[in-house]
């Protein structure tokens, strides 16, 4: 049965999902981070939450794209399992970039933090990490080039960790508002987890690498 398999074409129009999918992340990431650094532009602002919003529902097309594809395809470029779950945690890094940026406008923040900044610096970094590692599955050949990046990203994850809880002792430390408090935590915690999704992205292509390399 391998032997038949490996006669098979194998589809490759899931690569081509991928990496759509991870420039729509990479987008996002970017216009979250600039949401935040101009936000004082409450016109701005507005703008890049509803493009925040597009981004999504364009990356979540992409993901019933692929899962459709999926059901449809014989022969797979790699396992069926590791192909669902990276689309899909994928689309997670979306849509906690979409949280976030619905908590700042829902939540009316009147400015935008210092952590909150570096949160999103990180998750850029991340997603565009995401990206390289997302392009270099269909010649996994070059696989270092994949692996450097999704180390890459596994060291993001553990700057964001870091950012995060020093963030939250400072929220926790001199609050005032327990409402603020709270909100503020779920900005926080939005930008993070989107950053660990991207962790998660990372290791699921890492497993692939060196399952096929």
């Amino acid at each position: 049965m391998r032997f038949f398999s490996a006669l098979m074409p194998r589809e490759t129009r899931f690569f081509a999902l991928f990496n759509r999918h991870a420039a729509f992340v990479a987008e996002g990431g970017r216009a979250v981070a600039e949401m935040v650094r101009d936000y004082a532009d409450e016109e701005k602002r507005r703008r890049l939450v509803e493009k925040i919003g597009e981004i999504e529902r364009s990356a979540d097309k992409v993901t019933y794209e692929t899962v459709s594809l999926l059901h449809t395809t014989f022969i797979t470029p790699f396992d069926r399992d590791d192909i669902h779950r990276l689309i899909t945690r994928m689309d997670d890094v979306m849509d906690y970039i979409e949280s976030a940026a619905i908590a700042v406008m829902l939540y009316e923040l009147t400015e935008m933090t210092e952590p909150a900044r570096q949160l999103a610096d990180v998750l850029v970094r991340s997603t565009e990490s995401v990206a390289i590692a997302v392009g270099g599955l269909r010649t996994i050949k070059h696989s270092q080039v994949i692996l450097e990046a999704c180390i890459e990203v596994n060291r993001l994850e553990n700057e964001g960790d870091e950012i995060l809880r020093a963030a939250l002792a400072d929220l926790f430390r001199g609050a005032t508002d327990p409402l603020l408090v709270l909100k503020w935590k779920e900005v926080y915690d939005a930008l993070e987890n989107a950053t660990d999704r991207c962790e998660d992205v990372a290791n699921i292509i890492e497993g692939v690498v060196l399952e096929h390399a």
